[in-house]
């Protein structure tokens, strides 16, 4: 709080469960220690209409929601019409504050994004909207207190600088390092794991794999255990290519995957707003038309061996419900990939950019 200015004046929703690491750290926590208004989103039906009541000045929210806020006002004002609009400087302001009121969010001081990486293109259109999104990481086992961008220093695809008393350092294998006094004891009544979890020098392995610029801010390069290998030998970090897939406005929800195929593949959602258009077969051949162009414009920005072979449109729901999100909205890889894993050698062998599940 400290770090961010945060006073007594504030205002903040919570809608995770204050039992997750992030809720209790910021929310709970934060509203104690500086006594700010505290506000309490009653489900996710009525979500915008709590924002709008809370009317809150600090909003940290999951990429999957900062990506349903955005699809939501491009179904009202399509992307190159709000973008021509903002261009008009006597209503430039106007347009702005209008968006972001319709949100909720104009009253917001501070907003941040965590838990999963957010889209350029995502983190662009908010920032042009005058809301400077701040990404933020940390982990349950050193108390959300990590690393987070600063106001006037952000750089888009990087995660921040370390937090007062954080250090960081990056492992011989491109393992991201820290340590701190928020750092836990160990994993309860389980040593093993314990003694997994730490280097010798007392540093928590995070899993994840990084790179430091020369501002000290901190980039995310993937999971080590997300990384898989190709049938060729050749190994993949999903989540650089799912951040590049995510900039198309009709996808809500991708997983790029592979393992032991010749090339990698992506299994999308498409938004809430989308799907029903989809059945009209007109609609859907402008989809395919324009997957197909994604699909040639990330291949262009990747090694070979990373290019997509195509991407499935699943119907499915991903959801906390069937157990393909959690509780916070991030994607259950394993989950995801068991589901479809019957159909995969199929796909490849249709041989099609995109396929329609």
């Amino acid at each position: 709080t400290q770090t961010l200015g945060v006073g007594p004046n504030e205002r903040m929703l919570s809608y995770l469960p204050l039992a997750h690491v992030f809720e209790r750290t910021f929310v709970e926590l934060g509203s104690l220690y500086s006594g700010f208004e505290l506000y309490f989103a009653e489900s996710l039906d009525t979500f915008v209409a709590d924002l709008q009541r809370a009317e809150p000045t600090l909003f940290l929210s999951v990429p999957r929601l900062w990506v349903k806020f955005q699809h939501g006002v491009l179904q009202k004002l399509p992307k190159k019409k709000l973008e021509r609009l903002l261009k008009v400087p006597l209503l430039n302001k106007v347009i702005k504050k209008k968006v972001l009121k319709g949100l909720g969010l104009s009253k917001v001081k501070l907003a941040g994004s965590g838990s999963a990486p957010l889209s350029h293109d995502v983190l662009d259109w908010y920032r042009n909207l005058g809301l400077e999104l701040l990404e933020g990481y940390g982990m349950s086992e050193n108390f959300a207190y990590s690393h987070m961008n600063k106001p006037g220093r952000t750089r888009t695809g990087y995660v921040g600088e370390a937090l007062p008393g954080v250090e960081t350092k990056i492992s011989e294998i491109g393992e991201i390092l820290v340590k701190s006094p928020a750092t836990m004891m160990g994993y309860y009544k389980d040593e093993e794991k314990t003694a997994e979890a730490f280097t010798e020098d007392g540093f928590l392995r995070t899993g994840d794999k990084g790179e430091i610029d020369e501002m000290g801010r901190l980039k995310l390069t993937g999971r080590i255990k997300e990384i898989f290998k190709t049938s060729k030998g050749k190994y993949i970090a999903p989540a650089p290519i799912e951040n590049s897939l995510m900039s198309h406005d009709a996808i809500e929800m991708v997983c790029v995957s592979g393992a032991n195929q010749t090339q990698p593949h992506a299994l999308v959602v498409l938004s809430e707003e989308i799907r029903p258009k989809s059945a009209d077969a007109a609609f859907r051949a402008e989809i395919e038309e324009s997957f197909k162009n994604l699909i040639e414009q990330v291949n262009k920005t990747v090694d070979p061996h990373e290019q997509l072979a195509f991407i499935t449109v699943v119907s499915d729901e991903w959801s906390i419900e069937n157990s393909f999100l959690t509780p916070t909205l991030k994607l259950k890889r394993n989950v995801v990939e068991d589901a479809y894993q019957a159909k995969v050698d199929a796909w490849y062998a249709q041989k099609q950019k995109v396929i329609w599940q």
